[in-house]
């Protein structure tokens, strides 16, 4: 398994890149934890299964299409309270 972790805006995301056999490649999951605001920090996404269970060629295509979906979600939405 290979992670990534990124900050943007209220958000810290842990992307994941899962070995599912050599001969299937890799799927990409993605948790979303909102880290700033008032409210203590709180997971607001989660999905272990990106692109329905999709297998990429290599671990890096895969941490980059959870990234993309993470920083996807953060955009949409609202930002916490300071």
């Amino acid at each position: 398994m290979y992670f990534e972790e990124v900050d943007t805006g209220d958000y810290k995301i842990y992307a994941g890149a899962i070995e599912r056999s050599r001969q299937y490649g890799y799927v990409a999951a993605v948790v979303v934890v909102r880290v700033r605001g008032r409210l203590p920090r709180q997971e607001a996404f989660r999905n272990e299964n990106l692109a329905g269970g999709f297998a990429w060629a290599s671990p890096r295509e895969a941490l980059q299409h959870a990234i993309k979906a993470g920083k996807e979600f953060a955009a949409n939405r609202i930002p916490a309270m300071a």
